[in-house]
């Protein structure tokens, strides 16, 4: 009598555990980003960097390091709106750098992010870390990070203040948090943690979208990762002492991802935002944050998700964040933004090894019309920089005057060779300084260099005047402009260029007609 009831229940047991499997199969996948803020190509450790970056390097081994990887542009705001909209940062309405106080810019609201698609497609979606894509401010109303498809977020509208340690601006889904004891990589990694552990649903996919803050400055980081690097008191080991930080803060969220959910059924990306300010960090490259040039772009790339993404592989092929939306809707398997314009393109070929031939519809291009040079793409081998023939009513001689008056306060002071110890002045413009007085200066210095909305016009109708072409394969520092030995090439890419241009002109939207009091 016990087998006719016993056998319906194996049965019905057994379909429940193959249902479950198949549900577990068809799951999306989780997709975390981590980003970091102003790091150089020649930073971490699998990069052949100076700084010991073992859980950085282990996302690498597992997965598909890029050498020729590119953030979205050569500054904070315009890479990180490429970054979620796969489309190029005036696009977006991102021209430069944001300052919530002064600019009416801001990420705009008709761009489709990949938090949108992704939540869309049943995602629980978190942003956590530094935002820079606008927040409001008493004067001007712009969305934040929830209008932008985050159901929950944890950030700062621009760097972490008034440095890495300790800092006292974070916000929690709009309201402030106030001082938070601790270094913020590991805050954010802490926030990360938590909504994992309280928050997550754990019937959905999720998307973590942390952009941490190191090493951008003001710099800060706990002596244990300073004194492997050199002196407590020098800003290069206290620069590389952020990024080791920031490492044991990935590690701990490394091992929390693990608890949560099998690595088979998490993709992580690991990037910057752009290029270091420090020319050390760069290698070979020329040029620096801020710069169009290899040296402002060239940032780390590296995609890992075993069992999917090729274990251990260096990819040569050029790519960067602005392929970032693409390339996830294609590794998930999803429809990309229908009636949008993306600029980058899909990668998931390349990281899967499914040896399919690998074409771009369009360069890789960046504009940062502040920039010199303000505009380049590459194209294979070759990378075209153009100059604009017009300059904006920057008053260069008083920030001139500025920079004089900070190294002449140092030395009446006795602080210049502390400030620079290991570093140099301009170096330390981006940096910032110890003593008050240095430091109110480069503060105007700042605003004076600062991107002013009502160039956007001269911007639209300008033209450029100057281009050189670059061999990376054969000069991968820029120094040798071979337009004049490759003819058809330079015309070829310098019509490519010019009508990407006017693409993104047609596109990018005019701030300084637009009322500051509503969001666009």
């Amino acid at each position: 009598m016990m087998i006719p009831m016993v056998m319906p229940r194996l049965i019905c047991v057994c379909i429940w555990l193959v249902l479950s499997v198949t549900a577990r199969a068809a799951q999306q996948p989780n997709v975390v980003v981590l980003l970091a803020d102003d790091l150089g190509w020649k930073d971490v450790g699998c990069y052949d960097g100076p700084v010991k970056t073992p859980a950085i390097d282990g996302l690498a081994a597992k997965g598909v390091r890029f050498t020729d990887f590119y953030s979205g542009a050569a500054v904070c705001s315009p890479s990180r709106a490429a970054l979620l909209t796969g489309r190029t940062n005036l696009r977006c309405g991102v021209y430069s750098w944001i300052s919530d106080a002064q600019q009416n810019s801001h990420l705009l609201l008709r761009e489709v992010t990949l938090a949108e698609v992704l939540k869309s497609r049943g995602y629980s979606t978190v942003h956590l870390g530094k935002w820079h894509l606008g927040m409001p401010t008493r004067d001007r109303k712009k969305p934040t990070p929830d209008q932008h498809g985050f159901d929950y977020w944890f950030a700062t509208a621009n760097n972490a203040q008034p440095s890495h340690k300790n800092p006292v601006n974070f916000v929690r889904n709009g309201r402030r948090v106030g001082k938070i004891e601790g270094y913020a990589s590991q805050i954010v990694v802490d926030e990360a943690i938590h909504w994992l552990d309280k928050k997550r649903d754990p019937e959905k996919p999720f998307f973590l979208n942390v952009w941490f803050h190191e090493p951008h400055a003001p710099i800060a980081a706990p002596e244990s990762s300073v004194s492997p690097y050199g002196k407590l008191d020098d800003p290069a080991a206290i620069y590389s002492g952020t990024i080791d930080n920031t490492d044991r803060a990935i590690a701990r969220l490394l091992k929390k991802l693990r608890q949560v959910d099998a690595p088979e059924n998490t993709l992580i990306v690991y990037s910057s935002d752009n290029g270091s300010y420090r020319k050390d960090r760069v290698g070979h490259l020329r040029g620096t944050k801020g710069s169009n040039f290899e040296g402002g772009i060239r940032v780390p790339g590296i995609f890992c998700w075993p069992g999917t993404i090729t274990k251990g592989r260096v990819e040569r092929e050029p790519a960067g964040l602005i392929d970032l939306l693409p390339t996830v809707c294609g590794l998930l398997g999803i429809d990309k933004p229908k009636g949008v314009h993306l600029d980058g393109c899909d990668l998931s070929g390349l990281l899967t090894g499914r040896g399919e031939k690998f074409t771009r519809h369009q360069p890789l291009f960046w504009l940062l019309p502040a920039s010199g040079p303000a505009i380049a793409i590459r194209d294979g081998n070759y990378s075209l920089v153009g100059y604009r023939d017009y300059e904006f009513p920057r008053d260069r001689k008083k920030m001139a005057a500025l920079k004089r008056q900070i190294e002449v306060t140092l030395r009446r002071n006795g602080t210049l060779d502390d400030e620079i110890r290991g570093s140099t002045l301009q170096q330390q413009m981006f940096e910032g300084f110890k003593d008050q007085e240095a430091e109110k200066l480069r503060g105007q210095y700042i605003r004076l260099n600062m991107f002013n909305e009502s160039w956007i016009p001269s911007i639209k109708t300008g033209t450029y005047a100057r281009f050189q072409l670059f061999d990376l394969a054969n000069d991968p520092s820029q120094n040798r402009d071979v337009s004049k030995q490759h003819p058809e090439v330079f015309d070829r890419l310098k019509q490519q260029l010019l009508k990407i241009n006017a693409s993104v002109m047609a596109d990018a939207p005019d701030w300084h007609t637009m009322s500051p009091r509503k969001a666009k």
